[in-house]
């Protein structure tokens, strides 16, 4: 198990995962999201690649559409 701090929150992961893999355990998946790491942007196409460490702090935003 891992512990971040997600939006402010502390949270404990199962296990190390991507940021991809954060995405479905929140059940996100397909949704537009923003992913802050640490204060660093981490873009899209590195979703998959980029690996949550304990201690981590991320800062996650779901786009919503309307008009």
């Amino acid at each position: 198990m891992i512990q971040i701090v997600l939006n402010g929150e502390s949270k404990t992961l199962p296990a190390a995962m991507s940021c991809t893999g954060l995405i479905a355990h929140l059940s996100l998946t397909g949704k537009r999201v923003a992913i802050e790491c640490n204060g660093e942007i981490v873009p899209k196409s590195r979703h998959a690649e980029y690996m949550l460490a304990d201690g981590d702090r991320l800062e996650l935003v779901v786009a919503v559409g309307g008009g």
